[in-house]
């Protein structure tokens, strides 16, 4: 079998499991039971002659060879895509771009590009989504995302290892900080002592973000009195005095009343870093346009401590 007989349902399978990161993920997204996926990358594999997959107990990983064909799945499916659209009479989405981004950014760096993009380039659609950084990742590597807000805590090593490596660009470097409720104890100064953390009840993340809301490197295990993925839902139990939970310094004007946000003393300093990422390759003037508008969004919100 040649590579030229793969199917397009195979290269939309198989860009969705690159995207998803897990066999399991993909079937649901797409509807198909999980041997429905195996099969159609099986037979994407067959017609490549060589293995695009590595299964590991958390997921799949894309050998070099499926780099390449995600690379391709990408352009073919988006190009069938646009020929579909073109014959239904659709509008021409060459204007639209894709950008994803992790949690807290949509409070504030988000809202405030897209209000300035739609004042100064009504004609360009963004259409956005929120998700992990490493979700967020994938989707970059395999054409669904044109732009990705992405989060990184020191030591700022590149998202992932896969090549080409992506481009990925600073826009913010900023302390992490203690939003707490404005009855708290530690929240009469202007500012919290690193010891004082001890004994606290933290709200933090959920699933695999569990970490998330709690100050790195406490020498204790810390008690955690809530979870919740969402950052506002966080915010709003510290006001109902809940608890305690992390912020970025950025974040601190979307704060709701009854939080206090206050800068950590002691320790090492806890720095977090907002980066744009793309794939290295030319970029559309509205992509452009919109990586522009994010840029000048976060020199908007302050200077990076």
């Amino acid at each position: 079998m040649a590579f030229t007989d793969a199917s397009l349902t195979a290269l939309r399978v198989f860009r969705e499991v690159a995207e998803r990161g897990t066999l399991t993920a993909a079937a649901a997204a797409l509807g198909y039971t999980q041997s429905a996926v195996s099969r159609q990358i099986a037979s994407l594999e067959r017609a490549a002659g060589t293995r695009l997959l590595e299964r590991h107990h958390d997921g799949v990983r894309l050998t070099p060879a499926g780099q390449l064909v995600v690379r391709r799945a990408a352009a073919a499916v988006d190009q069938v895509d646009a020929a579909a659209r073109e014959l239904a009479g659709l509008p021409d989405d060459r204007a639209t771009v894709r950008l994803g981004w992790f949690a807290s950014a949509g409070a504030v760096l988000v809202p405030r590009a897209l209000a300035a993009l739609g004042r100064t380039h009504p004609g360009i659609t963004v259409l956005s989504r929120e998700g992990s950084t490493p979700a967020l990742v994938r989707s970059v590597r395999a054409g669904t995302l044109d732009l990705a807000l992405i989060a990184s805590a020191p030591p700022f090593r590149p998202p992932d290892t896969e090549c080409p490596a992506l481009v990925v660009q600073t826009l913010t470097e900023r302390s992490l900080r203690i939003a707490l409720p404005v009855g708290h104890p530690l929240a009469r100064g202007e500012f919290v002592d690193v010891a004082d953390l001890h004994g606290q009840r933290w709200i933090a993340g959920s699933g695999q973000e569990l970490v998330m809301g709690v100050w790195p490197g406490l020498d204790e295990r810390p008690e955690i009195a809530h979870t919740a993925r969402d950052w506002l839902a966080k915010l709003q139990l510290v006001a109902a005095g809940c608890g305690i939970t992390t912020v970025s310094a950025a974040f601190a004007a979307a704060v709701p009343p009854g939080v206090r946000v206050l800068p950590v003393r002691g320790g090492p300093a806890e720095q977090r870093r907002v980066s744009l990422a793309r794939l290295p390759h030319a970029v559309p003037e509205p992509v452009a346009r919109v990586a522009a508008a994010l840029r000048a969004a976060a020199v908007e919100s302050g200077t990076p401590e």
